[in-house]
């Protein structure tokens, strides 16, 4: 199967932080694959700009050895590579001070697309927008896009849209969540809202209840400080999670377009009820064997910061009353899987006794590894010896679907970077909507200070701490096995 791929218009894309981490790993060698996938026009232009005193030929280097190291097979391709650096440059630049802008300035085009990522620290967000709009750069054909966290809480959050308000207007940010980049992400739209066979099933008459697991078997690797001024609620429930609820949650809007899907987004947030004590579970990773624990890899021995997190949430609404949303997320855990599980409930009445056992419909979307989705249904085991029930699962894994391309359609950050130039706002969250987000968030993070809870230590390869399986027991529940 081969996709069809529609190319951009000609644009200029600036990465502030070109030579950081998040540029080397993922958006450079993205840009790559776009343009090998014809999908980069050849006006395209895309500057490095950095602290790092490099000239355009140093820093195609730099890009030469990112696509080396993350593009894939793609990556021994010299005749492509040398003709995407041809489109590559770089600018010193000093975020805080003068330095830099003016050859900024005199790179980028009039009367294109201007797109500016800012793979910076959030404290430089202010800093560069100021001087973008300083420098005439801030016109209406020019676009940031702006990488989490989003503000540390409410408060920080809405300072950071005032300030980012003065100089852009709402329609040209683009905060970047790369979980609704995703293949599946954008799928369970599809399967919603695209087959009449899902929809009329999808609220609280037929759906038991939801769960949404974010699952990582890696530590906090080079990220201690952040992470432990974050934890797992502001690193990955307030922002992916609380996104992937809200698709799976939210109504049909009336159109696919970005304000009114995002209009539902935003309803679902709102509608969230306030998180009761006992419905939290929060873990930190012990020590094992051969790996450190998190306080030793935090190097804070007091750390009462949580690298789990699982919480049981309720939406106030119509279409979920009373239909329980079970969230977790958690470093260190037994297996790497991004998946929303939606379990429908038992059939009314069962025609075949008691020893046909308990069968249930469980649709699983999985967003890493091996995207696709599972749809378990009922039925008879094969043989004779009477009427046995057995759940099998139709499975359509995106790889087996629909080829070896789709395997190369799944990047999610070179699909967002490609709305950001079409003005597609759809995938990206909107300044109300992170700071609904962060008002629902806020409380549950002062309870649990004001409690001093500490979190449950749990062991390294595992799933969890057990009162996060308790969570669900004393529903009569239990989790989706963690499966890599």
């Amino acid at each position: 199967m081969v996709s069809r791929v529609i190319p951009v218009d000609p644009f200029d894309l600036v990465i502030f932080g070109g030579t950081g981490d998040l540029a080397r790993r993922k958006i450079l060698p993205g840009l790559f694959r776009r343009f090998c996938a014809g999908q980069m026009p050849p006006e395209a232009q895309i500057i490095g700009a950095a602290r790092s005193e490099l000239d355009d030929e140093g820093y195609r280097d730099f890009v030469r050895d990112a696509i080396h190291e993350f593009a894939g097979p793609l990556s021994e391709d010299d005749a492509q590579i040398d003709e995407f650096l041809e489109r590559v440059g770089y600018v010193a630049i000093d975020a805080k001070g003068e330095g830099g802008w003016e050859e900024l300035k005199s790179r980028v085009r009039d009367d294109l697309v201007h797109a500016f990522y800012f793979s910076v620290a959030p404290a430089l967000f202010g800093d560069i927008a100021e001087r973008l709009h300083l420098h005439g750069l801030a016109g209406d054909e020019s676009r940031i896009v702006v990488e989490k966290p989003f503000g540390k809480d409410l408060d920080s959050a809405k300072a950071l849209n005032a300030t980012l308000a003065k100089h852009f207007h709402e329609q040209q940010i683009y905060r970047i969540d790369h979980y609704l980049g995703k293949e599946t992400v954008q799928n369970l739209m599809a399967v919603r809202f695209g087959n009449v066979l899902f929809e009329p099933l999808w609220n609280a008459q037929y759906v038991d209840h939801i769960q949404i697991t974010v699952a990582e078997t890696v530590g906090v690797g080079g990220r201690g400080s952040y992470y432990d001024a974050s934890g797992a609620m502001r690193d990955m429930v307030q922002n992916h999670l609380m996104q992937l609820l809200c698709l799976i949650a939210m109504e049909p809007p009336a159109k696919f377009d970005p304000d009114a899907v995002r209009d539902e987004k935003l309803k679902v947030i709102r509608a969230l009820e306030p998180v009761e004590p006992h419905h939290i579970v929060r873990g930190q990773y012990d020590k094992s064997a051969n790996s450190q624990g998190y306080r030793q890899d935090v190097e804070n021995p007091r750390s009462f910061t949580e690298s789990f997190l699982a919480l049981k949430l309720h939406i106030s609404n119509w279409r979920w009353a009373g239909t329980p949303f079970y969230l977790r997320t958690g470093k260190k855990l037994k297996a790497r899987t991004s998946e929303i599980v939606v379990v429908f409930k038992d059939a009314p009445h069962s025609i075949f006794g008691a020893d046909a056992g308990r069968h249930r419909n469980v649709l699983a979307i999985r967003l890493q590894p091996n995207e696709g989705m599972t749809l378990d249904v009922t039925i008879k085991e094969p043989g004779p010896g009477g009427m046995r029930l057995i759940d099998v699962p139709l499975d359509m894994t995106f790889a087996d679907a629909l080829g070896p391309e789709a395997e190369q359609a799944t990047e999610a950050y070179e699909r967002l970077i490609m709305d950001v130039i079409r003005g597609n706002q759809t995938l990206f969250m909107r300044g109300d909507e992170v700071e609904a987000a962060w008002a629902w968030t806020d409380p549950i993070i002062a309870g649990w200070t004001a409690r001093s809870d500490v979190p449950k230590p749990y062991d390294q390869g595992g799933s969890g701490p057990e009162d996060s399986m308790m969570l669900m027991h004393r529903d009569g529940r239990r989790w989706r096995e963690l499966k890599g």
